[in-house]
C-alpha cells in the first residue's frame, strides 16, 4: 500500500505505530476515503444503586483503576452513573445536586494516563430554564476538562425529564488521545425512524459530525423491553454508518425499583461490524481496541424466553437487595403463577431464601399441595402450610347473613374472603421474618381485574405483573428445558389453572382462552389499539366483536385495582405502572363503529 492512497489517520499522533495490523474500513458517506482509530475504549458497565453516590463513586473509581491497568485511553460510564437513574425526585432534595458534583470532583485524580467519561447531574447555571442538568464529564489529566448536556429530554412511557432538567443545544466535540471524541446522552442517539415519530426537531449526532465527531461515545441509561436490544444495535448501526470510527454504547445495567437495566453495551464500526459487546444483565467491563481485526469479546444475544428469565431474576434480586431485604415469602398455591415467581425467586436469591406457605382451603384440590410441595423440594425453598378452613368458617360465621342476603355480590365476596385470609398470612409472615412478600399475579390478570384487592394482590413486588399468561406458560416450559428436568412439576403446567375459591372452579368459568385474552390485550394495552382497531386485527366475528368490547371495558374498571397494586417489574413496551397514567374516576368510552 502506498502512503499517497486515500487514507485518513484518525490518531495522527500515533503514526509512528505504523499500518501493519491497523483495521481499514470504507464509509459510505465518504467514498474513496478510509478511516482509522487507534484508541482503546473501556465500557464500564456497571449497576448503580439510586443515591448511593458514594458507594457509586467507590464502584467507579475500581472500575477506572482496572481499565488503567487494561491499557485504555478512555473508559466510559453510563448516563448519570454516579447518581443512578432514574434519580426522580431526588433530583429535589437539598444537597443532592451538590453531593453530585462533588464526586465527580474527587474522582477527576484518578484520570491520571486514562481518561473518565461519567455521568452526574449539576444545577444550571444562570437563573433562567430548570434547576438542574442532565451531565458528562470528561475527566484527565487529574482535572475536570469538560462537561457536556444533555440535549433531547424524554417524556414518554416511563420518562420525564423535563420535570427536572434544563436541556442543551451544545454538541461541541473533544479530543482524547489524538481522536475527536463526540459526546451524547441516551436519548441524543434516538433518531426519529427508531421513535416512531419525529419528537424533538432537532438532530445532536449530526450535529456532532459535522464539528468533526471521528467517533460517538453514547451514554445510556436505556431500560429493558423484550426484544429492545437488537432494536437498538440496527439504530447504532445507522448512527455508526455516519461517523469515521464508529460508536460506542455504554448502558446501565441492573434493576431500579420496576425498571430493569440489561446492558448490552457494544461498539460498532461504520461498516456495521460489532467490536464487542458487553454481557446482559451483568456487570461487566469491557476493553475494545478500536484498531483490532477481530471483536474484543462479542456476547450473543440469548434467546427470548431465556432473556425475559435473566430480566425477571435481576429485577427481583435488586429490587429485594437495595431496599434492604435478603429474603421474600409468597403463598404457593399449586398454581402456574406461584411456581414460576417462586423459581424466579430462588434463582435470585438462592432457595433457603424464598418462604413459601400453602394455604389451602375446602375448596383446595390434593395435587395442588403436593404439587407444591414438590416445586419448593426442588428449589431448596422453605416451605410451610398453613390450613385456612377454620379461619374461613369463623368468617363465615361473622359475615354469613350479611352475604347470604347479598345474592350474587355475596358470593363473590365470599370468595374474595378465602383469598384476603390468604393475603394477610402471607403480610403476617412477612413482619414476622422481615421478608419481601412477592405478589404472583401476571398481567392478563391484572389487566381485567381477574384478582383480589388485599388478597392475592398483596406484596412489595409483582415480579410477573407485566407477564401474559401464556408468556408464563412459555417461561415454565423453558425454565424446565433448561434445567433438564421438571424443577415445576409437569401437572403444575398442564392442569386447568383455577382460583379454586369453589367447587370446579377454572378460569374460563369468566374469562375467554387466555390464548384469545392474551392477545386482545397486547393490541390494546402493550400497542394502544383502538376496539376497531382490534376488531379489524383479527376479531371480526359478532361474537369476537362482543368479547372485544367486553375484555376492553374489564380493563378500563379495573384500573382502580391496578394503581393499588404492588410494584410491577417492566419487561414489556408498556407495563402497569409510571409509564401507563390512566384516571381512576373517568368516562370516556371508545364507540363502536
Amino acid at each position: 500500500m502506498s502512503i499517497n492512497e486515500p487514507w485518513i489517520l484518525a490518531n495522527s499522533g500515533e503514526f509512528a505505530r505504523g499500518w501493519s495490523g491497523f483495521l481499514f474500513f470504507d464509509v459510505s458517506l465518504s467514498p474513496g476515503k478510509r478511516y482509522i482509530v487507534l484508541m482503546k475504549i473501556a465500557l464500564g458497565q456497571f449497576n448503580p444503586i439510586v443515591g448511593d453516590i458514594e458507594g457509586n463513586t467507590e464502584r467507579i473509581a475500581e472500575f477506572i483503576q482496572q481499565s488503567a491497568k487494561g491499557g485504555a485511553n478512555l473508559i466510559v460510564f453510563g448516563e448519570l452513573s454516579l447518581v443512578g437513574y432514574p434519580p426522580r425526585d431526588l433530583l429535589r432534595k437539598d444537597g443532592f445536586a451538590a453531593a453530585s458534583v462533588a464526586a465527580v470532583e474527587k474522582l477527576a485524580p484518578l484520570a491520571d494516563g486514562i481518561a473518565v467519561l461519567v455521568g452526574f447531574v449539576r444545577p444550571t447555571p444562570g437563573d433562567a430554564g430548570r434547576p438542574l442538568q442532565n451531565c458528562a464529564a470528561l475527566l484527565a489529566d487529574g482535572q475536570i476538562k469538560h462537561v457536556h448536556v444533555k440535549s433531547l429530554l424524554p417524556t414518554y412511557d416511563v420518562f420525564d425529564e423535563t420535570r427536572y432538567f434544563e436541556p442543551s443545544p451544545e454538541s461541541k466535540c473533544v479530543e482524547v488521545a489524538g481522536v475527536k471524541i463526540g459526546i451524547s446522552i441516551c436519548e441524543d442517539i434516538w433518531d426519529s425512524d427508531a421513535l416512531g415519530r419525529e419528537l424533538y426537531g432537532g438532530d445532536p449526532v449530526g450535529r456532532l459530525i459535522e464539528n468533526g465527531a471521528e467517533v460517538i461515545i453514547n451514554m445510556a441509561a436505556s431500560p429493558f423491553e423484550m426484544g429492545k436490544a437488537k432494536r437498538r444495535e440496527e439504530l447504532f448501526l445507522r448512527q455508526a454508518a455516519r461517523t469515521k470510527g464508529g460508536l460506542v454504547y455504554v448502558n446501565q445495567v441492573g434493576g431500579n425499583d420496576e425498571l430493569i437495566f440489561d446492558g448490552c453495551s457494544c461498539v460498532v464500526r461504520p461498516d456495521g461490524k460489532i467490536l464487542g459487546r458487553a454481557k446482559a444483565f451483568t456487570e461487566d467491563l469491557l476493553i475494545v481496541d478500536m484498531d483490532a481485526a477481530e471483536p474484543a469479546r462479542c456476547e450473543p444475544f440469548e434467546s427470548e424466553m431465556e432473556t425475559l428469565n435473566q430480566a425477571l431474576q435481576l429485577g427481583i434480586g435488586d429490587y429485594v437487595r437495595k431496599c434492604g431485604f435478603s429474603s421474600v415469602v409468597l403463598g404457593m398455591s399449586g398454581g402456574i403463577d406461584s411456581a414460576v415467581v417462586g423459581v424466579l425467586a430462588a434463582d435470585a436469591l438462592g432457595g433457603k431464601n424464598v418462604h413459601v406457605i400453602a394455604m389451602p382451603s375446602r375448596y383446595s384440590s390434593d395435587h395442588s399441595l403436593t404439587d407444591a410441595e414438590a416445586l419448593a423440594r426442588n428449589c431448596g425453598m422453605d416451605y410451610r402450610v398453613i390450613p385456612i378452613e377454620d379461619i374461613h368458617a369463623a368468617f363465615e360465621s361473622a359475615t354469613g347473613e350479611l352475604l347470604s342476603d347479598a345474592g350474587a355480590a355475596g358470593e363473590l365476596a365470599g370468595e374474595n374472603i378465602q383469598a384476603r385470609i390468604r393475603g394477610s398470612l402471607v403480610m403476617g409472615w412477612s413482619n414476622a421474618g422481615g421478608h419481601l412478600p412477592l405478589a404472583t399475579g401476571n398481567k392478563s390478570e391484572l389487566s381485567v381485574g381477574y384478582c383480589t384487592l388485599y388478597g392475592d394482590m398483596c406484596g412489595g413486588l409483582a415480579p410477573i405483573g407485566d407477564v401474559l399468561k401464556m408468556q408464563v406458560y412459555a417461561l415454565a416450559e423453558h425454565i424446565n428445558k433448561k434445567a433438564g428436568a421438571d424443577r415445576i412439576p409437569r401437572n403444575i403446567i398442564t392442569k386447568a389453572p383455577s382460583a379454586e375459591l369453589k367447587p370446579g372452579q377454572v378460569d374460563q368459568d369468566k374469562l375467554p382462552p387466555y390464548e384469545v385474552l392474551d392477545e386482545i390485550l397486547r393490541q390494546y394495552v402493550e400497542l394502544d389499539r383502538a376496539a376497531h382497531e382490534i376488531i379489524e386485527n383479527g376479531f371480526s366475528s359478532p361474537e369476537q366483536v362482543e368479547l372485544v368490547h367486553r375484555v376492553l371495558r374489564m380493563v378500563d374498571v379495573s384500573e382502580f385495582k391496578r394503581q393499588q397494586a404492588a410494584r410491577v417489574l417492566k419487561v414489556s413496551s408498556r407495563a402497569f405502572g409510571i409509564g401507563r397514567r390512566v384516571p381512576i374516576a373517568q368516562r370516556f368510552v371508545q364507540r363502536r363503529k
